[in-house]
């Protein structure tokens, strides 16, 4: 039973070299044959299975047991997990079952069981919400707070700079609509953006509606449709916005059942501002605050010249001291007119603001201001009426305060909401890489073009064939059906060389094609593109909290409720001092009285100290910074990432793939008996082309080239294959056993292995080339040399690594001679090799253990649990599944220098948040006592409560410029000279 098992195994890593395969573009549907055309119909039915399958070694394992599942008819996607030994499959019950399924699985040589799913019992959706009017994290921590204490909430993000939310959880225990109304309990507006569940939005404008009744025609209609699952309808504007599944409909759909529900009258489009989404909230509350502060400076501007500027113009003056009713004067009335509007009408947003805080407990800016605007107000307000009821009372207001404190933290509101939409410019540029328009052809049963025509990109759905002209963008994710040429694919992978498209071959949607007219069918629509998954991964990643942020946070929970009390005691001890002659009067300036310049210290106090500053630090320098890297081809997932990837002073590489180009070659052939080589690899092919493995591949495309008449050659069947794990595989071809794999198979089925053979053997290692040995009829004929080519670039990557004192080590399943080989042309001193995946996991956390950061760098399967054991993951090539990598940075040129890129990233982004720290820490330490007059007794200096507020509010602005400088970043000189240097990096 246990050779059975070892005969039914495949290649074991160790054997053949660490040779996981390349990411590579997610696997497309296969449907049988007649049912791409009913695809609807047949969505509709589709089941899923999980099934257990034990003796997966490898990632060749896997591939071996997808490839054969998906041969199948019926079959939607087959994801196989090596490392848990489960295969998930999505399939069609109509043409095919589980227990088809799972005799496929056994006969490919595993024990496959069927296991209940019980991903249903423990479901977890994740839902993003925007919320408008947060000023600063005492609000989104309150948010927060209130989301997290819902049942069935699992974790809730809530980002004061993007102002959005995102929260895992249990759609069995709560709705997203019960979250909604949680956020708007605690005083804010909540928007829905996603449910988590796999739907598209889109919205419809529709011409011609007259009546309630033709709306609720429309909508009964639409609702109708299979996968549309929720209709809002905007009556005013004729606006219907849908949510759908992609797979099973689509938009064309929606507008044909419209157009054709009341007898050609209703007409129906794409509504105008589509999917603005955030970038609309943010002009519009851009607009808002300019309008605002410009309403504020039609009152404030003749409230600061009255008490400014005319009171030392003699005529006007006069006028402006003339008394009303005792010692009310023009002026006072003047002023009290003008900043009232400004405190109540303007300044409103800050009671609203202040109000909704204290409901819920707790304190944000919008208490300072409203305390601060209030103290100056109401006693300005005591002061006129005491003065209009007495002869002799010589008080002063200050009017000009609230008014002008109001105007320069709108001032300063504005300004921040304008520098904060430039910190998600990154997201905008990624979304307009998608084309606006779309060519559609329709096909006759041949496959021939009968008609072309123009829609709009967005109503592109699911096994449309598009056309794509040279010079136009590629309109959606698919493959090509027809034509060839060049893609230029940068804008999404960040690799510069164009890359050549033929049927068959892969698109991602946004590329541009070069020359050449393709049709490409469309495979992924809407939320399910490469694109758009790359805008959730950098929005997700905007969305994450560094670690450091907590210590703002925790900040932030005391610190309006310590400003409330410094403000007041400096108030206290300052008239005090004044009533108990603390002081020299001399001190008091003669338009106030002692009690008044205590209050106007107070008030400075209370508005200068802004919680803003400390909040915005963290977010906007990490929003800069995973969009700069997205545009340099580095997705840095959250701010979590960020702040390890900047401590990182250990690096293990992972070979294939990673510091070698990942596609293997066979570079030499030496045989030991007379025979012809196209015969030789004829027989040697035949065996090897029913292994999934990497290295029979090689050997399989190297047999080609003997054959280079035929387009794809047909090989002479191979009976009694074997597939001995760790290795080798054997086969009866032509009457002829065939043996092909390492050393120890021969000495396994007592093969002799030559002298010759032994030395070529150990001159393949030296090379840092794998050798395979090959018998026929039990005797040694040749000897196989495949060599995985080094990257270019890989030694000086690793020198500048050196250079920024990073460790780096290699571990590989390559065998030690290779290894050792490798390691020493790169540069690496300490190698590992012939290691399984999980002990590349044991060195990671070995190495932690040490006291080192470590990033892990690999592109397979087989390196996931290094992935996820190390400090920082970094997948590279990651290709379209770029969303889904259990990686927290993804490297999508798979280039080595973007290791050096994002490790100098991080650290700059970090460099920026300490800036931004010690700015706001440093402004708030020294602003306070200046504000509460520390400098007063002896330079008679005092920051009038006015001024404090133009400074809170450019201390906001500050920070978010200094965060926005991020936005100049280049990558290091070094990296650049190796371009000098002409070296490519593939």
């Amino acid at each position: 039973m246990a050779s059975k098992l070892l005969a039914l195994a495949c290649f074991r890593i160790q054997s053949y070299g660490d040779l996981s395969p390349r990411p590579r573009y997610p696997s497309m549907p296969k449907y049988p044959k007649g049912v791409a055309d009913q695809e609807s119909n047949v969505q509709g039915s589709e089941a899923k299975a999980v099934f257990s399958v034990v003796g997966m070694t490898c990632a060749a394992c896997a591939a071996s047991v997808e490839k054969a599942v998906k041969r199948l008819p019926g079959i939607r996607e087959a994801t196989i997990d090596v490392l848990n030994n489960r295969a998930q499959v999505l399939f069609y019950p109509s043409f095919v079952d589980e227990e088809t399924i799972r005799e496929t699985i056994e006969d490919a040589g595993f024990e496959a069981t069927l296991i209940q799913d019980d991903t249903n019992d423990k479901s977890t959706q994740v839902c993003r919400i925007r919320i408008n009017g947060m000023t600063c994290t005492s609000c989104s921590s309150t948010v927060e707070q209130a989301l997290q204490a819902m049942q069935g909430v699992q974790r809730a993000q809530v980002a004061l700079a993007t102002e959005e939310a995102e929260v895992h959880y249990d759609p069995k225990i709560l709705s997203y609509n019960q979250l909604l109304q949680a956020i708007e309990d605690t005083g804010f507006e909540a928007i829905l953006i996603s449910t988590g569940e796999h739907m598209d939005k889109i919205q419809l404008k529709v011409d011609g509606i007259r009546t309630d009744n033709s709306m609720r025609m429309i909508e009964n209609s639409l609702q109708a449709l299979p996968g549309v699952q929720n209709i809002d309808i905007d009556p005013e504007l004729n606006k219907f916005s849908l949510s759908y599944k992609p797979e099973i409909t689509g938009p064309r759909n929606f507008i044909k059942v419209i157009e054709s529900t009341g007898t050609g009258r209703f007409k129906a489009t794409i509504f105008p501002e589509g999917s603005g989404g955030r970038e609309n909230h943010r002009q519009e509350e851009i607009k808002q605050y300019y309008r605002s502060f410009l309403y504020s400076l039609v009152f404030t501007v003749p409230v600061f010249l009255i008490s400014m500027v005319f009171m030392y113009i003699p005529g006007i003056k006069h006028g402006l001291d003339t008394k009303i009713v005792n010692m009310l004067t023009v002026g006072a009335i003047l002023r009290w007119v003008l900043s009232t509007p400004v405190q109540f009408i303007i300044g409103r947003r800050f009671y609203t603001g202040a109000y909704k805080a204290l409901r819920h407990r707790s304190a944000n800016m919008d208490v300072l201001i409203a305390l601060g605007t209030n103290a100056a107000y109401f006693y300005s307000v005591y002061s006129v009426l005491r003065a209009a009821t007495s002869p002799d009372f010589m008080g002063s207001d200050f009017f000009e305060t609230g008014s002008m404190l109001i105007s320069f933290i709108l001032l300063g509101k504005y300004l921040e909401v304008l520098a904060k939409g430039k910190t998600s410019e990154a997201i905008a540029k990624l979304m307009d890489l998608a084309p606006e328009t779309a060519t559609l052809l329709t096909l006759d049963d041949e496959g021939n073009v009968i008609n072309e025509e123009e829609i709009d990109s967005r109503l592109i759905q699911k096994n449309d064939v598009i056309k794509i002209i040279p010079g136009a963008k590629v309109a959606s994710d698919g493959f090509v059906i027809w034509g060839q040429s060049h893609v230029n694919e940068s804008m999404i992978t960040g690799e510069a060389r164009p890359v050549a498209k033929r049927k068959g071959d892969p698109v991602i949607g946004g590329t541009l094609n070069e020359n050449g007219v393709l049709h490409i069918k469309a495979t992924k629509v809407g939320s399910e593109s490469a694109l758009s998954q790359i805008v959730r991964l950098v929005e997700s990643a905007q969305m994450a909290k560094a670690p450091v942020q907590k210590f703002a946070d925790r900040i932030s929970k005391f610190f309006v409720p310590l400003v409330i009390i410094l403000s007041f005691s400096t108030w206290l001890a300052w008239f005090l001092s004044g009533k108990f002659h603390g002081y020299p009067e001399s001190w008091i300036p003669n338009s106030m009285d002692s009690f008044e310049l205590a209050l106007q210290f107070g008030i400075s106090v209370m508005v200068i100290a802004c919680p803003c500053a400390l909040g915005l630090a963290t977010p906007t320098a990490v929003m800069v910074g995973t969009g700069v890297g997205a545009s340099q081809g580095v997705l840095i997932k959250g701010g979590q990432a960020l702040e390890s990837a900047h401590k990182v002073n250990c690096i293990v590489f992972d070979k294939t793939g990673t510091l070698t180009v990942g596609k293997p070659v066979v570079v030499n052939t030496k045989l030991f008996k007379n025979m012809v080589l196209r015969d030789f690899y004829e027989l040697v092919a035949a065996t090897e082309v029913n292994s999934e493995h990497p290295l029979a591949k090689a050997i399989v495309e190297y047999a080609k080239k003997f054959r280079e008449e035929e387009e794809n050659p047909v090989w002479p069947e191979a009976q009694d294959f074997v597939s001995i794990t760790g290795q080798g595989v054997k086969a009866i071809v032509r009457n002829r056993e065939i043996i092909v794999g390492n050393r120890s198979l021969m000495l396994d089925h007592n093969i002799a292995i030559p002298v010759d053979a032994e030395e070529m053997l150990a001159e393949t290692e030296e090379m840092a080339q794998t050798g395979i040995l090959i018998s026929i009829d039990r005797e040694v004929t040749g000897v196989l040399a495949i060599s995985d080519p080094l990257k270019p670039g890989a030694h000086e990557v690793i020198s500048i690594l050196k250079s920024m004192k990073v460790r780096s080590i290699m571990v590989t399943g390559d065998n030690w001679g290779t290894a050792n080989s490798i390691g020493s042309e790169v540069g690496i001193e300490t190698v590992m090799a012939e290691t399984k995946p999980e002990q590349k996991a044991e060195k990671v956390k070995e190495l932690q253990s040490s006291g080192y950061v470590v990033a892990m760098v690999g592109d397979g399967i087989n390196d996931s649990p290094a992935l996820v054991a190390a400090d920082v993951g970094m997948a590279i090539g990651a290709g379209t599944d770029i969303a889904i990598e259990a990686a927290d940075i993804v490297l999508m040129k798979s280039n080595l220098e973007d290791v050096i890129t994002a490790i100098d990233l991080s650290r700059k982004t970090f460099t920026r948040i300490r800036l931004n720290y010690i700015w706001a820490l440093g402004y708030n330490l020294l602003g306070i006592p200046i504000a509460a007059g520390a400098l007063f007794p002896g330079t008679g200096f005092r920051l009038p409560p006015w001024i404090a507020g133009a400074a809170m509010a450019a201390s906001s602005v500050s920070v978010v410029v200094c965060s926005l400088l991020l936005k100049y970043y280049k990558r290091p000189k070094m990296l650049e000279n190796l371009v000098i240097r002409g070296i490519t990096i593939e």
